[in-house]
């Protein structure tokens, strides 16, 4: 059995964030960790591939993604999905625009939409602007991102700064008027000689509309959220069957621990929380640039208190205090000692017993299943919107020592009392 839906992520949380998505409309979804050598996974209908791209150089984006897509290819997937964060945000160069253009060559065609919607968690498209909430990109805490700072909240004005080719907009009245509707302005747009179209979606039902539309297009982009509009394509054409076990993970064990590398609004205020009710241990840029055994002293303080309850270990802070690093540091050099080191302590925390892990941001997320060795994840039942527990596929070496469940979860999305609850969703 070939697989259905074949899938791009240009980060590891967007990756799960996407693939839970896909296991909530009913399709058997794995992600894989990079581009892996071998055949697919068997009785999947959907493979994740998560990539590092969203920072790196356009080059190395594009070569990266074209890689993923050719093993895609290879594994007989019918239609591919370019999945980037529902806050639009790369670098200020642009990654996605690039990747989208490579994608759309290789694939020989010419038009694709962009849509990183997610109205769940807030994520709507209004005239081509994106919201955060009741507030534009721009006014949200996303302005002030340390790496992907976004500023323009006009989707249109920032792809078209990426991008060679022309970029329309799909306004919500056509959206209102259903799937056909929809058809008409893609059709519309590729005679005005747009390749590039951003999609309004402020509802679910948008998403299904927009995701009905794409059926015939062999490349679709966008956040999550749209995800929730393609498995029903591939019903009606007999190709996927209704699955009622899709999210279902087996019983699991372990020790609990909470590793915080994001310096999100949401992140902050889930640390917050979590603070209230368990032990956490802050991690000291400046000290591991001292050259300080941090790691060494997080393990140490953790030892004891996890057979008393899940601990936590974060990096995450202010702006402000993130600025004044990167100040010291580098933007880079603070970045990479601090996954770096949460890395290191995912490792001891695991050989210490813990089996339930939950990592937050995108970035550290990364760091962290590289460490661990794991190669792919098998997606299990939702969280909050957008953040599903895993479980690893495969591990490498003595990493785990016992089986290894993972929530990877983007430092914007989750209630502000995640860490806490994420638990209780577990078989």
């Amino acid at each position: 059995m070939t697989v259905l839906l074949g899938c791009i992520a240009d980060d590891f949380t967007g990756a799960t964030d996407l693939a839970g998505m896909l296991v909530k409309a009913g399709m058997r979804t794995v992600q894989l960790i990079g581009v892996p050598d071998g055949p697919p996974p068997q009785d999947v209908d959907a493979v994740v591939i998560a990539l590092k791209s969203r920072t790196v150089p356009a080059a190395e984006a594009i070569a990266d993604s074209l890689a993923a897509l050719r093993w895609l290819q290879q594994a007989g997937c019918s239609q591919f999905y370019f999945k980037y964060c529902s806050t639009f945000d790369s670098t200020p160069e642009g990654n996605i625009g690039p990747v989208a253009e490579a994608l759309m060559e290789a694939l020989g065609t010419d038009f694709t939409i962009a849509c990183p919607a997610f109205p769940a968690n807030g994520r709507t498209i209004y005239k081509g602007y994106l919201f955060v909430g009741d507030e534009l990109l721009s006014e949200s805490g996303m302005r002030n991102h340390p790496l992907t700072p976004m500023t323009d909240p006009s989707l249109v004005r920032v792809l078209q700064a990426q991008s060679r080719g022309k970029v329309g907009l799909v306004e919500h009245r056509s959206v209102a008027r259903g799937a056909e509707a929809v058809a008409a302005r893609f059709a519309a747009l590729r005679a005005e000689g747009c390749t590039l179209a951003i999609t309004d979606a402020i509802s679910n039902d948008d998403l299904i509309t927009l995701g009905a539309a794409c059926a015939d297009l062999p490349l679709v982009t966008g956040g999550s959220g749209i995800a929730l509009g393609l498995p029903e394509n591939f019903r009606r054409r007999g190709l996927l069957a209704k699955s009622d076990v899709a999210e279902q993970l087996p019983a699991t064990g372990g020790l609990r621990a909470v590793i915080a590398g994001s310096c999100s609004v949401a992140t902050r205020s889930q640390v917050a929380s979590m603070q209230e009710s368990a032990p956490s241990f802050a991690i000291d840029p400046l000290a591991l640039a001292r050259g300080e055994d941090v790691a060494g002293a997080a393990l140490a303080w953790a030892e004891p208190l996890l057979q008393q309850g899940p601990v936590l270990v974060y990096a995450t802070s202010s702006p402000e205090q993130v600025r004044a690093v990167q100040a010291q540091l580098g933007v880079a050099e603070a970045g990479e000692l601090v996954e770096r080191a949460l890395a290191e302590i995912a490792r001891g925390l695991v050989r210490l017993g813990v089996g339930q892990l939950i990592v937050a941001g995108g970035e550290t997320s990364g760091a962290v299943v590289k460490a661990l060795g794991v190669t792919g994840l098998r997606i299990g039942p939702e969280i909050d919107p957008g953040v599903p527990w895993t479980a690893a596929l495969q591990e490498q070496g003595d990493a785990q020592p016992q089986p290894l469940v993972l929530a990877l979860k983007s430092g914007n999305f989750g209630s502000v009392d995640f860490f806490t609850k994420a638990w209780s969703r577990l078989p």
